[in-house]
Formats: structure tokens, C-alpha cells, sequence
């Protein structure tokens, strides 16, 4: 059921993720849903100088280039309610900055151009009532309320964000300072809630939303263009980097079980490519894929896996693939965690790398047409109209 209390306010989204981004966004699915009832401008994050010349090659950085020397306009109309602002300014690349109070300086500036851009757009559009909502932005964003004063203010925690190096050296102390004064926190697992909760009392636990429409069972036609054996097929579509995902167990299952195919979908770290999995006969690479290519690879699975690394980076997140495999109705192994277990009845969780193959063959025995038609339904209920219902309640309870 679609919910409509937000009437009369327009919604700013500024966010790490850029529009033009070609990996799935949460916060992209979100600006297209709020979209449905609220005005939005989606801002894409500024460029900063280093990118500029580090990446000066790239078409991305060439079209927000086009923006700051005034060759291109600044907000493009995406559909019917929805704008994404590319901002006219080029801030500096600070995170490197050691001292405390000349980071705080210079991020402060930043945010000054930044905010600027900002209004440029709001005007442009001639929003009215502003719902300012920041998608995990910590240090480009941290001062965007004292500089727009929205009429609301909401931070948006998808990812434990200060497990990674970049975020971890200034974002420990501002994190929970930009949390704090907000006028609440959103978040998409409990974990992260009772982390915002730290904070900002004003924390409420949203759920997520899967693309239905590209993962249906009934009409995904299967992948082609690559061998396998007569075997059963597990397999694991996404990111394949060691700081999520454990080698590890993924060679334990292809040694463990020679009959069975190990296939893997999607980019490959430095560490996957120089891993032993690439000399197992019975592993297969199939590299980047487009979003919309990946079901027609799911749908070819027996079985479905994700063997998380549990560490700080993962123990909160809310792994979206779930979701995707479920809505296909494949049987799910996964990696146990607070999140899983949310997922618990549906799935089967694994401690370590021995009970993934136990859990895999068990899988695969107990599977029926029921059990598909049971994932389907969990997997339908999470819908980015729910989430974002969730996500305007907890507005409406603040306004």
C-alpha cells in the first residue's frame, strides 16, 4: 500500500553514489520511489580536484567538467518528479589531512561550494519546503544542514562505513557528530539502528528493497557461453573481493566436491585473480556482468551461496543478493550474521567452511516447488515501496 504524508515538501538526496554510477544504488531505488508521490533532486557528489586529474579520461569526469566551466547545464531532468543535480563546483581532496582542525577547515569550505550548488538547483526547480536526505555522505555532507537548513534532516546508514580505511580516518570522530544532529537516522539492518541509536535516539530500522522486476523465476530466459559439467551448480553473483567475500570457503567447497561447479559472477579484486581458485578445474570466472544480465546466471543455480568475511565491513550490512536469489525461489547458504538471521527460515546459515558444503547438499535435497513458492513470497515483501514507506512514517512522525 503506497502512503502519501509527505504532501507539500520537496526532497533533496545527496549521497556518495552518483546517478551515472553502473553498480546498483539504495539510494537510487529510493530517489525513484519517493519520486512517486514528492518532488526530488538527486545531487551527485562534487568532483574533487584529484579525481579530476586522476580520472580526466573518463566520460563522468568529463561531463561534470562540462558543468563547472559553464558548457553544460547543472540539473537534468530524469522523469516526471525527479531531477539529479550535477553541482558546478570542483572542491579540494582533503582526506589526507592529518590535523583535526585544518581537515575541519577545509571541509568546511568544501561543503560551503557545495551547499551553493545545491541552492542553484533548489531554485532552479523552485522547491519549497525542504527534506534534506544523506545517503552515508560523512564528510562532504557533514555541515550541508547549517548551509541549507532543510526543514528536516535525515541520515540515511547503509554500511558501516568507518570498517573502511578512507571513511575510519576522520569519519570516527565526525560519523556520530553528523548522526547526532540530525533530526533522525534511517537505516536498513538492526544492527545499524542500534549503532545510530548510539547518537540519535530518533533511529528507526527501514528494511530494503530488491528490483523485483529484473529477478523473476517465470520469465528470465537461463545464461549461455560458458561450459560447466553435468554437476550441480553453485553459485555466487556480486563484487568477488576478499574484504567480503572468504576465499577460503569458496575453496574448500570446489576441492571438497570436484563433481559439483563453482560459478562465480562478477568483478574480481587483485586477490581473487592471484587466488588458487583460478587453477580448480571445476571454478568458473564469468566477470562483470550488467544488472540485468545477472537472473539469467540465477536462474541456472542448483544452489545459491554468499560466504561472507565476517568483520566490521560486513556484520551490519543487509546483503542485497539475498533478496535476489530468493526472488527466484533458489535455495540460499549463506554466511551467519545478525542480518541472516532475519532470513533464517528461509535459508540455511553457516558458521564455518565445513557446514557449507553440509548445508549445500542439504539444500539441494530438501528442495521442492513449495519451498521456491515460500521464497518468492518473503523475497516479494521487500519492496523499495515498503522501505520507503517505512522511511516517510518515520518523516511524518518528526514533521
Amino acid at each position: 500500500m503506497r502512503i502519501d504524508n509527505l504532501n507539500g515538501f520537496d526532497i533533496v538526496i545527496v549521497g556518495q553514489q552518483a546517478w551515472d554510477t553502473d553498480i546498483g544504488s539504495n539510494c537510487k531505488n529510493i530517489a525513484l520511489e519517493m519520486a512517486t508521490t514528492n518532488r526530488v533532486l538527486y545531487v551527485n557528489s562534487p568532483l574533487d580536484r584529484f579525481t579530476r586529474y586522476r580520472r580526466r579520461s573518463d566520460q563522468w569526469v568529463k561531463t561534470r567538467l562540462a558543468v563547472i566551466k559553464g558548457n553544460a547545464a547543472g540539473v537534468t531532468k530524469i522523469q516526471d518528479n525527479l531531477w539529479v543535480l550535477y553541482p558546478d563546483c570542483l572542491v579540494e581532496s582533503i582526506n589526507w589531512l592529518n590535523g583535526r582542525k585544518i581537515f575541519d577547515f577545509f571541509n568546511r569550505r568544501n561543503n560551503k561550494q557545495f551547499a551553493a550548488a545545491i541552492k542553484k538547483g533548489i531554485a532552479a526547480l523552485g522547491f519549497g519546503q525542504v527534506i534534506l536526505f544523506n545517503d552515508n555522505e560523512i564528510f562532504k555532507a557533514f555541515y550541508l544542514n547549517e548551509f541549507l537548513m532543510p526543514r528536516l534532516s535525515v541520515y540515511y546508514s547503509r554500511d558501516y562505513m568507518l570498517a573502511v580505511n578512507y571513511w575510519k580516518r576522520h569519519g570516527e570522530v565526525l560519523e556520530p557528530l553528523l548522526i547526532a544532529k540530525n533530526d533522525l537516522c534511517v537505516a536498513n539492518s538492526e544492527y545499524l539502528t542500534d549503532y545510530c541509536k548510539q547518537y540519535n535516539l530518533s533511529s528507526y530500522y527501514v528494511g530494503q528493497g530488491c528490483d523485483l522486476e529484473l529477478f523473476d523465476a517465470e520469465v528470465t530466459s537461463k545464461a549461455n557461453g560458458f561450459a560447466v559439467s553435468d554437476g550441480p551448480i553453485i553459485g555466487y553473483v556480486g563484487a568477488l573481493h576478499e574484504l567480503r567475500l572468504d576465499i577460503q570457503v569458496l575453496q574448500h567447497i570446489a576441492m571438497t566436491k570436484p563433481e559439483w561447479n563453482l560459478v562465480l559472477v562478477g568483478p574480481e579484486s587483485e586477490a581473487f585473480k592471484t587466488s588458487q581458485l583460478h587453477n580448480l578445474p571445476n571454478v568458473v570466472f564469468i566477470g562483470k556482468r550488467n544488472p540485468e544480465e545477472l537472473a539469467s546466471y540465477i536462474q541456472m543455480f542448483d544452489v545459491c551461496i554468499n560466504p561472507q568475511v565476517v568483520n566490521e565491513v560486513t556484520i551490519g550490512n543487509y546483503p542485497r543478493k539475498i533478496d535476489e536469489y530468493l526472488a527466484m525461489g533458489k535455495p540460499v547458504v549463506a554466511t551467519h550474521t545478525r542480518t541472516m538471521e532475519f532470513f533464517g527460515e528461509y535459508t540455511y546459515l553457516c558458521t564455518n567452511k565445513e557446514e557449507y558444503v553440509t548445508q549445500i547438499e542439504r539444500a539441494m535435497r530438501e528442495n521442492s516447488e513449495q519451498k521456491e513458492r515460500s521464497r518468492r513470497a518473503f523475497a516479494c515483501t521487500h519492496t523499495w515501496e515498503n522501505s520507503v514507506n517505512a522511511i516517510k512514517n518515520a518523516i511524518a512522525s518528526h514533521i
